[in-house]
């Protein structure tokens, strides 16, 4: 048994590397493709500064990412009627488990009905 264990803790470290969240560089995400759900930020956000430090605006065409990089264009597809828009990454987000992607309103009422909250949808970086 004890043989077993650092190898089962070399195993376990190599893995949890593997998982790491850190952001991708600009070159290694033009094509990157994601799927998942997406929603909307709430109106209490209207004017608070973003991650990446300019305010954030409901009617401009933009998304929250957990790892993309700042400025990347995205082009966020709903799943359920085929409508897509493209969004530029200036925030990070969104902190809920099985989401990938929060949208401006704007941006989500272009592909979707803001009653549903929250979309299935499929993700592409353009640049």
């Amino acid at each position: 048994m004890n043989k077993i264990a650092p190898i089962y803790w070399f195993v376990l470290s190599l893995l949890l590397t593997a998982c790491s969240s850190a952001p991708l560089t600009k070159s290694a995400a033009t094509g990157y493709e994601e799927s998942g759900e997406a929603s909307y930020y709430a109106a209490k956000y209207q004017g608070r500064q973003t991650a990446s430090g300019e305010r954030f605006n409901q009617n401009a065409l933009t998304a929250a990412h957990k790892r993309l990089p700042f400025g990347s264009r995205v082009k966020v597809t709903n799943i359920a009627n085929g409508k897509s828009v493209i969004v530029r990454i200036n925030d990070r987000g969104p902190f809920v488990r099985g989401r990938i992607i929060d949208l401006s309103k704007s941006a989500f009422q272009r592909i979707g009905n803001t009653r549903h909250g929250v979309i299935d949808v499929e993700i592409r970086v353009l640049n």
